[in-house]
């Protein structure tokens, strides 16, 4: 199974090998992987310790390799790699304003490869592995889940490498988050082939309502993975914020960003339509418009 994706800004599809593949594929693929190790590699204890591992000051010594191995721009950081004080600190690393423009629009909350649905029932069309995804269970929220049943859908996966920090897509005012309490899943594609519903429905989430005058409300739910120790906010609740405003980050590991918004307010940019139909995504890059 080779992951390809569409670099939207060149339109050459190209090939992903993210870190650690064997493994990813073993876990996922195998029977004896996902009957004796995969309960192990998803829980909790498991990714808090390598985040506490990356946390560490000794843990400089792996950025270097990583950079070099994935082919990161560093000349896009505000910080050199020599004034790093962790790996964590340079895997969640603020990017210079000038490398990331906010275009006009809606735009990508941050950079990786985005699937988006006109409608969440086309879901199934794409993922039919398992039982049904339904939004009850990924927001545990009857109401909410029920409001938003023809909503548009849009799942952005961030791969290792990519820039971990996102930001708000659309101007508006932020609610508190909820916080679901769940497992650590990858979200690579081998995981998401082998069980959609399982990845997005049990590993651990979080959410808020974004109230804005043009598209409704909007929700933004960060999804943790697999060696994901945290999630964090930096955004103040309740409080005004602007299209691109930073909303929080991801420590190491892969991880997700899920938007669902009115079907009726979004018209989400063809060729992103285009390639999820084809069953590909489209690398994106935060600030980069994906719709009107």
């Amino acid at each position: 199974m080779k992951i390809k994706f569409i670099h939207r800004a060149t339109g050459v599809i190209k090939t992903e090998t993210p870190p650690g593949e064997g493994f990813l594929k073993f876990l996922y693929h195998n029977p004896f992987g996902k009957m004796a190790i995969l309960p192990i590699a998803k829980r909790k204890f498991l990714s808090s310790w390598y985040g506490k591992k990356m946390n560490k000051a000794t843990s400089v010594k792996k950025i270097d390799g990583f950079v070099k191995q994935l082919d990161i721009d560093m000349e896009e950081a505000v910080k050199p790699i020599s004034e790093y004080t962790s790996f964590n600190d340079f895997f969640y690393r603020k990017l210079k304003p000038e490398a990331r423009p906010i275009e006009n629009g809606f735009i990508s909350p941050g950079d990786g490869k985005l699937l988006a649905f006109e409608n969440i029932s086309d879901i199934h069309n794409f993922f039919i592995k398992g039982r049904e995804f339904t939004l009850k269970e990924f927001l545990n929220n009857d109401s909410l889940a029920e409001k938003h049943k023809n909503s548009s859908l849009l799942i952005l996966r961030l791969a290792p490498n990519d820039y971990h920090r996102y930001h708000f897509p659309f101007t508006g005012t932020p609610s508190e988050m909820t916080k679901i309490k769940g497992d650590y899943f990858s979200v690579s594609p081998y995981a998401l082939a082998s069980n959609f519903t399982k990845v997005f429905c049990e590993n651990k989430r979080e959410f808020c309502t974004l109230s804005t005058k043009e598209k409704g409300e909007i929700i933004l739910a960060p999804v943790g993975a697999t060696m994901v120790g945290t999630i964090i906010e930096t955004y103040i609740p309740n409080s005004k914020v602007k299209k691109g405003d930073e909303m929080g980050y991801f420590a190491f590991g892969g991880s997700t960003i899920v938007l669902l918004v009115n079907k009726d307010k979004i018209t989400i940019d063809a060729d992103i339509l285009k390639n999820t139909k084809n069953k590909i995504e489209t690398f994106v890059k935060m600030g980069e418009k994906i719709g009107l």
